[in-house]
């Protein structure tokens, strides 16, 4: 026995049932533990950003948290920016990180970094363990501070000879967990009597808000009051289709999300905060909220929302039910000869896409036009790219189809941000994962091209248009994926992506692992 072995058996005792994995030499003794100890199933992925995505998605279909075992500060760094994603959804997340015996920290070897400090940015706690006695204790609050009660990333750095020491700490029991807050009935009440006063409210949420429960309660209000119901652009998760209440969601550029929000005289915040541009443009005001109108704030991601719609529409004397359009048929496809574009692959799954999908959304500009059309479809959960940092969406679907192995999960992909961390392809079709991926292949940034003319930089010349474009050379996806043991198929037409979707639905009932349609567009 060794106290990593304490460490594993503690974790599991938390309810931490899964670890997404990129050791090195300092995390071998955590590699052994997990060998030796029953009850939590690790998962490789070739690349860190694809293991802290794959928490995130985890974390955002169970509300409780993976851990990653990542290695030393470089290797924590090649996962940051899907732990930047995960922080701006306040996904429950513990990060191991694996660093030098501390008696070798001072000889300054090639991979010695201040972990800590590499940690910090992302994370909404970060601890390291001292000595093989403080393993289990600190496993426990790591896994405490990733509840919250602001749910988010909790980092443990844990020293090599902390793992392999022989002096076995106790392994410790299952703790108490950190709850959402309640909201306090004085300010659901002073909120009512606002939005009472007010002439033309617009209720805005976020987090929490956006699941089903929410959702609901909010729809109530908005009946009530005859208003506006906005959601913000990237909510960690949205439940969606027929028979939820379906808000605005505020659109990306500033000027548009204005349009969304003006003549409002109150603009109640539930779940997130006040609303604010992706960026600052010449002349273009950052801030959305309307001049004069007043802000209330009903609670943000670490207050328990829901309760507090809940009771602040029971106030409000809202009806118990609020009105959702009845099911309607998916269209027939048009013509199948038609070139493909990201609204006919909308179409596409609402006709085929089966109840309680799973979707992650990391296609930008294809993305918001695939949105509208499910608005009524098919049940399913919609996961954002909350942080705007791409090379999310394949990596998240991992730990998404974890987290919800009964439903078919989707990840929708800009080239551009798949080429990010294609290597999650890898770990699907090792794990035989019941997803379906789709590679929108503009063979460009296209947002980018829109953010070029939008900043006002001039008119661009070749050196700019070729930092944006990705067509030289292009990137063959079907190959790719064929690489990593994923079978890969390519539609240039309507009617090709329609079949294709159907086969790799077939595909995925099954049992045959991942797909990838590369959406020629």
């Amino acid at each position: 026995m060794f106290a990593a072995e304490s460490m594993v058996r503690t974790l599991i005792n938390q309810g931490v049932e899964i670890c997404f994995t990129n050791p090195g030499t300092s995390e071998m003794h955590m590699v052994a533990a997990l060998d030796r100890v029953e009850g939590m199933k690790s998962v490789l992925c070739l690349f860190e950003g694809v293991a802290t995505g794959a928490a995130d998605g985890y974390a955002r279909m169970t509300g409780k948290p993976a851990c990653t075992l990542l290695h030393l500060g470089p290797g924590l760094a090649n996962g940051l920016a899907n732990l930047h994603n995960a922080r701006r959804a306040f996904a429950p997340v513990l990060n191991i990180v694996g660093d030098h015996a501390i008696a070798h920290r001072p000889l300054d070897a090639p991979l010695t970094s201040d972990v800590q400090g590499v940690c910090a940015p992302m994370s909404r706690w970060v601890g390291t363990v001292g000595s093989s006695a403080e393993v289990s204790t600190m496993a426990v609050q790591a896994v405490q501070q990733s509840f919250g009660p602001e749910r988010g990333v909790a980092s443990l750095v844990l020293p090599a000879d902390c793992a392999w020491s022989n002096v076995e700490p106790d392994v410790l029991p299952r703790a108490q967990m950190p709850g959402l807050r309640a909201v306090g009935a004085d300010v659901v009440k002073t909120a009512a009597g606002a939005l009472a006063k007010a002439k033309n409210p617009v209720i805005y949420i976020g987090g929490t808000a956006c699941l089903e429960a929410g959702l609901h309660a909010a729809g109530r209000i908005a009946q009530k009051l005859d208003c506006r119901l906005v959601m913000e652009t990237f909510a960690p998760r949205v439940s969606r289709g027929f028979g939820r209440i379906s808000p605005t969601r505020l659109n990306y550029f500033a000027e548009q999300a204005s349009e969304d929000l003006k003549d409002c005289d109150l603009l109640l915040i539930a779940g997130s905060k006040a609303p604010v541009s992706f960026f600052a443009y010449p002349g273009v005001t950052s801030e959305l909220t309307p001049d004069g109108a007043q802000l209330i704030h009903l609670g943000g991601p670490a207050d328990d929302i829901t309760q507090a719609l809940a009771a602040l529409a029971d106030i409000l004397d809202a009806p118990a039910e609020a009105k959702i359009p009845p099911r309607a048929p998916a269209p027939a496809l048009a013509n199948a000869d038609d070139p493909l574009n990201p609204g006919y692959v909308g179409l596409s799954l609402w006709r085929h896409m089966p109840d309680n999908s799973v979707i992650c959304d990391d296609a930008t500009t294809s993305g918001m036009g695939i949105y509208p059309w499910l608005e009524n479809g098919p049940t399913h959960e919609w996961l954002c790219l909350t942080g705007g940092a791409i090379g999310m969406g394949m990596p998240l679907a991992v730990g998404a189809a974890f987290g919800a192995p009964d439903s078919q999960v989707f990840a929708l992909c800009g080239d551009g941000a798949a080429a990010y961390t294609l290597q999650a392809l890898w770990t699907q079709a090792r794990e035989k994962q019941n997803i379906i991926n789709v590679v929108f292949a503009n063979h460009s940034y296209l947002v980018l091209n829109f953010e070029l003319d939008r900043v006002g930089a001039g008119e661009p010349g070749p050196a700019a248009k070729a930092m944006l474009d990705l067509s030289n050379p292009k990137m063959d996806w079907v190959k790719l994926g064929q690489g990593f043991g994923v079978a890969a198929v390519r539609a240039n037409t309507v009617g090709e992506f329609d079949a294709a979707l159907m086969a790799a639905l077939k595909a995925c009932q099954n049992g045959e692992g991942p797909q990838l349609i590369v959406a020629e567009i």
